[in-house]
């Protein structure tokens, strides 16, 4: 599941300024894919998973303690019957766009996300949904001019059709710019204090071989507004310095590496780098360049594994299964009692 998660984390919605939250609906319906649940629903907060449903369970719950302060004693009822309804649009729509683009068996995934940001100082909101197929963009919501986006050909069909049923946009506007921001608000005033927090991370030298580049590694850091970069004194370092995505763990934090070519850093000069660790408000964590803190698996001499080995190899495993974590794309109609699923005539 962690695999889907991170499908649809990178595809650029905007977490916004300290001052921003966000809550985001994530839904994944998937088709021949092995040990995976052919249905899975989360719901984000401030990019934190605070609820969870999946069609092997079909329940839905909370994976937050302080969601059930916000909600009533029946929502978990009634919203997984609704969840149940939703999930049983998924599998005829991949049917049918399997055929809008010529296809037979293998994996496919149709997913769907719906979601909206608000300011707590200007409370000024914004709305955002999507449909995604096979990991690309099918069809994108436009709120400032109430149309439907479609990337690919054989999404326009859908559009038109979409934006011909007056009703349906006009419940997309209300509940972008009405439902959803009612519901933020709620759950920003309830978690507060775990939504508010601020973790540092750990940061970690990893290096695969000698002549492979330098990766600084920070996982465990919270929110995600932050920034990894490698220095010299005081100067950032921009050539030979490749940076990667902010990624979430499996708990709720966020990891993010920074890649520097050592090739270009003369022996005299490792004292004076550090790869630099900064979260919004000003806090930071700095990693000298030191060759005895570099965690690898490449072999001694003797024929043994060098210093920090084995760590780096726990390292490397765990970079493999947390990075590929995160959120599943999808949309769902939500009443300030719970959401509301989908027409399920409402096909691609």
């Amino acid at each position: 599941m962690q695999l889907f998660l991170a499908l649809f984390f990178l595809l650029g919605i905007p977490s916004g300024a300290p001052e921003i939250h966000s809550l985001k609906y994530f839904y994944t319906g998937s088709s021949q894919v092995p040990n995976f649940p052919e249905f899975v629903m989360v719901v984000l907060v401030d990019e934190l998973q605070i609820e969870h449903y999946d069609s092997n369970t079909r329940r839905l719950v909370p994976t937050q303690d302080w969601v059930n302060e916000a909600v009533d004693s029946q929502f978990w009822d009634r919203n997984s019957n609704l969840a149940l309804e939703h999930q049983q649009w998924f599998q005829p729509n991949i049917e049918l766009l399997k055929q809008c683009f010529n296809q037979t068996g293998g994996v496919h995934i149709l997913q769907k996300m719906i979601g909206c940001e608000w300011n707590d100082e200007t409370d000024e909101v914004n709305g955002f949904r999507q449909i995604g197929y096979d990991g690309e963009d099918f069809l994108v919501y436009d709120l400032q001019t109430e149309t439907w986006i479609a990337p690919v050909q054989q999404a326009v069909p859908t559009k038109h059709k979409y934006e011909n049923n007056k009703a349906q946009m006009a419940h997309h506007k209300y509940y972008l710019t009405q439902i959803c921001p009612y519901w933020l608000k709620k759950y920003v005033e309830f978690g507060r204090s775990s939504l508010m927090r601020k973790d540092l991370p750990s940061v970690s030298l990893l290096q695969k071989t000698p002549s492979s580049p330098l990766t600084c590694h920070a996982t465990g850091f919270y929110p995600d507004r932050a920034d990894l970069f490698w220095k010299k004194d005081e100067e950032e370092l921009h050539e030979d310095v490749v940076r990667g995505e902010i990624l979430p763990n499996h708990d709720g934090s966020f990891q993010m590496s920074v890649d520097l070519d050592l090739s270009g850093v003369k022996d005299e000069d490792w004292g004076r780098c550090s790869c630099v660790f900064h979260l919004a408000g000003g806090q930071e964590v700095s990693k000298r360049l030191d060759k005895r803190d570099i965690r690898t698996n490449w072999k001694t001499n003797d024929g043994g594994l060098s210093p920090g080995a084995v760590a780096g190899g726990v390292v490397a495993a765990l970079l493999l299964l947390i990075g590929c974590i995160i959120g599943l794309f999808v949309y769902k109609k939500k009443q300030p009692q719970g959401f509301r699923a989908t027409n399920t005539n409402e096909t691609s």
